[in-house]
């Protein structure tokens, strides 16, 4: 019977250089694995593979050495413990996150909850190439949101309130953008200056400094045989609907306007970046 390798790649079985051999790759959101799939990946390792997991450089889990007769049971054993196959080829691929606000002090976004809704709206969707999204929780910038076709950074929009403000200056020391600075019994924030990093909201001891948690999204990054760092075309993103508004609008134009093999920054290379800048706008003011 033959072998539709194009369907098996599609659903995650890479092709080892061994005949019949394939590599698993599986579906992990945000890096985050629960100890029931934990078990259950290392028994389907022990079981058909050679007893080891490969963890890639997105935070995927992969496990090498399955055999052609092997597919079905594999997928079925995985499928008992909740855990799901991922894909290779022209899609949306693995959506990578750091754990951001939830666990990390600097974290400004819920990085794995970003990444759940990116995953459960594109995960798998057939594209004319590979798409992926990265997500990280603030200015560190963990998960390197710029070389993704569309990464998303945590930021912060601050405002100060002069009413709970000692002037201690631990903010203008905190700022590392040299965005804040005391004049007489005033503090001054430069906008031009900002990266909504949020450092002022968490160094000031009294409280002064208040934030709004928001997205910093950029267009366009890759990070294989061409790099090329993602662009910031919007503001500071503040509410969960626009976010979505903008992702939905990056991936149709992709989807509508790349050549079969061709990545998101080569499209918007090729078609220039004008017509898709405006679309994103739009797409911003809602």
């Amino acid at each position: 019977m033959a072998v539709d390798y194009a369907a098996l790649k599609a659903g995650g079985f890479m092709r080892q250089k061994q005949k019949d051999t394939f590599s698993l790759r599986l579906r992990v959101v945000g890096g985050t694995v629960t100890v029931e799939q934990l078990e259950t990946i290392a028994a389907v390792a022990k079981k058909y593979g050679q007893d080891y997991v490969h963890l890639t450089s997105r935070q995927g889990v992969e496990i090498p050495f399955i055999r052609l007769e092997d597919i079905e049971d594999v997928k079925n054993d995985l499928a008992a413990g909740g855990v799901q196959p991922g894909v290779c080829g022209p899609r949306v691929r693995t959506v990578t996150a750091c754990q951001g606000g939830k666990c990390c002090p600097s974290g400004c976004i819920d990085a794995l909850e970003v990444a759940t809704e990116l995953d459960k709206r594109y995960f798998g969707r057939q594209l004319p190439h590979k798409f992926k999204f990265g997500v990280t929780g603030c200015q560190n910038n963990c998960l390197k949101a710029e070389e993704n076709d569309l990464g998303v950074k945590g930021g912060m929009a601050v405002t100060w309130a002069e009413d709970e403000c000692i002037q201690c200056g631990v903010c203008e020391k905190a700022c590392r953008r040299g965005a804040i600075s005391i004049e007489g019994d005033k503090i001054l924030l430069e906008a031009e200056k900002c990266n909504h990093c949020g450092r002022c909201v968490t160094a000031c001891p009294t409280g002064a400094w208040h934030g709004k948690s928001g997205y910093i999204v950029s267009f366009g990054g890759t990070f294989g045989n061409e790099i090329q760092k993602g662009t910031e075309l919007l503001p500071l993103i503040e509410d969960d609907e626009t976010l979505w508004r903008v992702a939905d609008t990056a991936i149709d134009y992709f989807a509508e306007n790349a050549k079969p093999g061709e990545r998101f920054a080569k499209t918007l290379e090729r078609l220039g970046w004008e017509d898709f800048t405006a679309k994103v706008q739009e797409a911003y003011h809602g």
